[in-house]
């Protein structure tokens, strides 16, 4: 009795808290630490605490060097308080994150230790992080139609959360896409191109209308000058192309049966810069079985270990080798991991089966 009242009182308190056996087999932990850790069943100390390395094999001689083990170990051996600051890569949701929190091992007797974790701050945040970068993915197109027309994207953020913003939808008959790059990486770029997202009317028929909206928008938030957006959107007709583009100093490709076109037009970018700058848009045909292509400069300005850059040439040279749009997407993937392992900068890109 007296046992179950302890541990309704330890599973009450806000401080995480386990306690291992000497095998690092897991006999307790209480609310506070399942919230940090979301493990599974399991009273392997790895798995419980969403270890990313041997957690099957918790404790074995794929664990050396594990820090937790160590502090467990330590205390078993000294019988005393052992205070550790814990570095650790947890699984969560199938994504690794670097978390770290402090650690104090108390042996109570029987073989037992208990662990309390405080400053989990971090392991929080990781948390967060990836509630954000779910939210952030449910935010991408959903399809592969719009408008009539069949189209296929990428986006490859370099950091959990990333700055830039792919979309597609339908206004009227047409099919529109907009593609969005936002100033800085990590949380605050990916609130901004949560706000560019919440923030683009949608029902705007002008691309250059609606760039000049969302740039009003903007401007109300009243950002210092370090924060900026870069936009390229395109409305697609019938056999038309109507485009606009602020500050986007990335091509904007079109590949026909006679060869690939870059598309440029100046503007600038949406900020607080100018309060009423003004935003053009213009006109180009096109023909069945041509393939649109817009690009955030992730791609364009992907450097590999000699300092070669990717540039609009490579972009130009996979739509070249590319029947479709789908094909396109895949190939500049492709490329693009072989010529860079890992990027600096999100990687962005949309095309259209016209």
């Amino acid at each position: 009795m007296t046992g179950k009242y302890l541990k309704r009182i330890i599973d009450g308190v806000p401080t995480a808290v386990v306690v291992i056996n000497k095998k690092l087999k897991a006999v307790f932990s209480n609310t506070a630490f399942k919230n940090l850790f979301p493990f599974k069943k399991s009273d392997c100390l790895g798995e419980i605490t969403c270890c990313a390395r041997s957690s099957s094999h918790c404790g074995g001689e794929d664990c050396r060097g594990c820090q937790l083990k160590e502090a467990f170990t330590d205390a078993s051996l000294s019988q005393k308080e052992v205070n550790r600051r814990i570095f650790q890569k947890v699984i969560n949701d199938g994504v690794c994150h670097d978390v770290s929190y402090s650690l104090t091992v108390k042996p109570l007797g029987g073989e037992l230790y208990m662990g309390i974790i405080d400053d989990a701050f971090e392991l929080e945040i990781a948390q967060e992080l990836q509630t954000a970068k779910d939210i952030q993915q449910r935010l991408l197109p959903a399809g592969n139609w719009a408008g009539g027309k069949r189209y296929a994207y990428t986006y490859i953020p370099c950091r959990d959360i990333g700055g830039d913003l792919p979309d597609v939808f339908t206004v009227g008959n047409s099919a529109c896409g907009v593609i969005a790059d936002v100033s800085g990486k990590g949380i605050s770029a990916g609130m901004l191109s949560a706000f560019v997202k919440a923030a683009y009317d949608k029902t705007e028929f002008s691309p250059a209308k609606a760039i000049e909206n969302l740039n009003r928008k903007f401007y109300a938030l009243n950002l210092d000058e370090r924060n900026y957006v870069t936009v390229a959107v395109v409305r697609i007709d019938e056999d038309t192309i109507t485009y606009s583009m602020a500050g986007h100093n990335v091509p904007i490709l079109l590949k026909t049966g006679t060869g690939i076109t870059r598309i440029m037009l100046n503007s600038p970018p949406v900020s607080s810069w100018f309060e009423n700058p003004s935003y053009y848009e213009d006109v180009i045909p096109y023909k069945k079985g041509d393939i649109l292509v817009l690009l955030t400069d992730g791609v364009t300005e992907c450097k590999n270990a000699r300092g070669d850059m990717f540039g609009a040439d490579g972009a130009i040279k996979t739509l070249s080798v590319s029947r479709t749009a789908e094909e396109f997407i895949k190939n500049l993937e492709v490329n693009l991991k072989n010529f860079k392992s890992s990027f600096d900068d999100d990687i962005t890109a949309i095309a259209f089966d016209l």
